[in-house]
């Protein structure tokens, strides 16, 4: 018997002639302490968020658009990299056409390696959609899928993130349970509570170290 088959054989028998415990977790002790009126959800979101150098904007679901194009317009944006099978990627499509003075728009419609000099030198800004946020402690909850791949919410040196008001839970355990993780585990959640940052080098904090520079998040209000 190798090696392997001799660890793998006592991890198979370690357990015998033990009793499991009771599963007595009380999910009390991580919820109760970050708890929070309805009202008051997306006050503590903003206001952590901006505390880390995160630009928020609240606006109704149907001038979420036209707000985008405007904060993009002041920045000088060259172009957007967003999703066209999304919801909120055919928006801006079509809104993009009724207009000639935007952002060329760019769409993560081929494998990384065909254009990877494209995204990481020459794509400005990004915009992807969320699975909502956690009020306690001020994240954005990103799960990356196939239209909106992991990379379009880190390369690019701005992140344009979307988020109903609707979806802000109190913390993260009541996220997990309203979108029942532990029968759909995502591959790769994200949790984003600002703009890349790090002070590793001389304790300086910078920006933009291992990510985006800078974030808007566009809170969309249900009204």
């Amino acid at each position: 018997m190798n090696a392997r088959n001799r660890i793998l054989g006592k991890l198979r028998t370690s357990l015998a002639g033990t009793v499991p415990r009771p599963d007595d977790f009380d999910q009390t002790l991580v919820t109760e302490p970050w708890r929070y009126a309805p009202a008051e959800r997306v006050s503590r979101l903003r206001q952590l968020m901006e505390a880390v150098h995160t630009e928020f904007h609240q606006t109704r679901s149907a001038d979420w658009v036209a707000l985008l194009a405007e904060l993009l317009g002041a920045r000088a944006v060259p172009d957007l990299l967003v999703s066209p099978q999304t919801e909120h990627g055919r928006l801006v499509h079509a809104y993009w056409q009724t207009r000639n003075d935007l952002p060329r728009l760019h769409a993560y419609d081929r494998p990384i390696e065909e254009w990877k000099d494209e995204l990481f030198s020459h794509t400005a800004a990004s915009l992807t959609g969320t699975l909502g946020a956690i009020a306690s402690t001020g994240s954005l909850v990103v799960w990356p899928d196939r239209h909106e791949p992991r990379l379009m919410s880190l390369v690019p040196p701005l992140h344009v993130a979307l988020v109903r008001a609707s979806q802000i839970h109190d913390n993260l355990y009541e996220v997990m349970q309203a979108q029942r993780w532990a029968a759909n585990m995502p591959t790769n959640a994200l949790l984003i509570s600002g703009p890349s940052k790090t002070a590793d080098i001389e304790q300086i904090l910078a920006y933009g170290a291992h990510g985006p520079k800078d974030l808007i998040v566009l809170l969309l209000e249900d009204a």
